[in-house]
């Protein structure tokens, strides 16, 4: 049975050492090329590029090649002046008319200019989108990749304390053979050993179902046949006064309502425009050939250039342009309103992940040296356990306080990691990774 169990534990480090390692930089490399939620902001961004042209703004004339063609058939009855009747029942008449037509729009009160400015924030509004999705992804990969780096811390625990288990239950064995304990502290002792590692095999389940999430920002069905880091680097420090000052001016979700108040007060002068007056002219050449089967005119061919000149002025549309306004009024206080629930819902987010940070950090330090406490208050009661001076209930009691300072612990680095990596998303700082 040893020799199993050895060769089990031989077994698992060779396939540890032979798993390649997944760096946290590699697994942002790789999100920042495969994740599927930022190709699609960059599609969007990139659709708000190819929009913004005068083209689309309506600046520039549009020029057409232009061709028809009838043909029709005809019975006719003709009576002259002098009596005489003509019947013709196979008329038949073709007409096919071409030529070259420009269009262009030569005044219209500013409107196109201001919708080549809308269309210039729009792309700007496109990029925002873009650096807000590359950091909540940079977010969401150190959420998932830490995640499996704790769930592994963790792993890493249970097996210590399996081990500690392991010894406590050759004492207890030893123990109970002798007549020095009862069979109930060997059954006890045993028993927490099969729980442990119950644990042991439901947390490498957990293990898995985190690194397929990992693989799903990544956009790569990797496998599951991957290390990642053994620990949680964390800052140094963070000044408060560094984050409050920057979040105002780089924040994506504040920089996002402040295009929006600007796309808004264009599309409101650009709608007020409307009622205004607008001129075009056309230029064309014109090419027509008729011809007839029959008849005093057989043939009648036309061409040459043709001018044309368009003038529009609103007067009355059943209150279309006015309701429009009023619309896009509704539109920039709505957009104002936003910008302003935004920003009071930043600071409010900052304040609070501030808060939360500076609370687990304390946490994290007092767990550290209470978790060391544990461990050494453990190995004392299994020496005192040996010598028959502590009982089974006591190195139980022990041992769960080991296993739940480890949890404490490893719970507390990593919501220590998440609360530094909010406070970078919030104030854009998430690019210094």
């Amino acid at each position: 049975m040893k020799n199993l169990v050895l060769l089990l534990v031989l077994i698992t480090a060779l396939n540890s050492v032979a798993q390649k390692v997944l760096t946290f930089e590699e697994a942002v490399e790789w999100a920042m090329k495969n994740n599927f939620n930022l190709k699609v902001a960059q599609n969007e961004a990139l659709m708000a590029k190819t929009n913004n042209t005068w083209g689309n703004a309506g600046m520039l004339p549009n020029f057409s090649l232009n061709g028809s063609g009838n043909l029709s058939w005809n019975s006719t009855h003709q009576t002259y002046s002098d009596g005489t009747e003509l019947d013709n029942n196979s008329l038949h008449t073709q007409t096919l008319s071409a030529g070259p037509e420009l269009n262009w729009t030569l005044f219209e009160s500013g409107r196109i200019r201001i919708t080549k400015s809308k269309l210039a924030e729009l792309e700007a509004l496109g990029g925002i989108q873009l650096k807000d999705q590359v950091m909540q992804t940079l977010y969401d990969v150190t959420e998932a990749y830490y995640l499996v780096v704790k769930q592994n811390q963790q792993l890493r625990s249970l097996q210590e304390t399996i081990n500690y288990n392991k010894e406590r239950v050759k004492i207890t064995e030893t123990a109970y053979q002798t007549g020095l304990k009862p069979k109930t502290d060997w059954l006890q002792a045993k028993i927490d050993l099969n729980v442990n590692i119950e644990n042991s095999i439901t947390q490498q389940t957990s293990i898995d179902a985190s690194k397929r999430e990992l693989n799903l920002l990544l956009g790569t069905d990797q496998g599951l046949d991957y290390q990642v880091a053994d620990s949680i680097p964390l800052a140094n420090s963070l000044e408060e006064k560094q984050w409050f000052q920057l979040v105002d001016s780089v924040n994506t979700t504040i920089q996002y309502y402040q295009k929006q108040v600007q796309v808004a007060q264009l599309a409101l002068k650009e709608t007020n425009r409307s009622r205004l007056p607008s001129f075009s002219m056309s230029a064309g050449y014109g090419f027509s050939l008729t011809g007839n089967s029959s008849g005093s005119l057989l043939t009648n061919q036309n061409r040459g250039p043709k001018v044309g000149a368009f003038l529009s002025v609103p007067i009355y549309q059943a209150g279309d342009n006015q309701r429009k306004i009023q619309l896009a009024k509704i539109g920039l206080q709505t957009a104002t309103d936003q910008l302003s629930f935004a920003k009071l819902s930043v600071q409010t987010a900052l304040q609070q992940t501030l808060s939360q940070y500076i609370q687990q950090k304390q946490l994290w330090g007092i767990e550290k040296e209470n978790h060391l406490l544990a461990k050494e208050n453990l190995e004392i009661c299994l020496q005192r356990l040996k010598l028959g001076q502590s009982t089974s209930l006591e190195v139980h009691q022990t041992q769960e306080d080991f296993e739940q300072s480890a949890t404490r612990l490893i719970q507390f680095e990593y919501n220590l990691k998440l609360a530094e990596t909010k406070l970078k998303q919030l104030t854009a700082a998430l690019y210094l990774y």
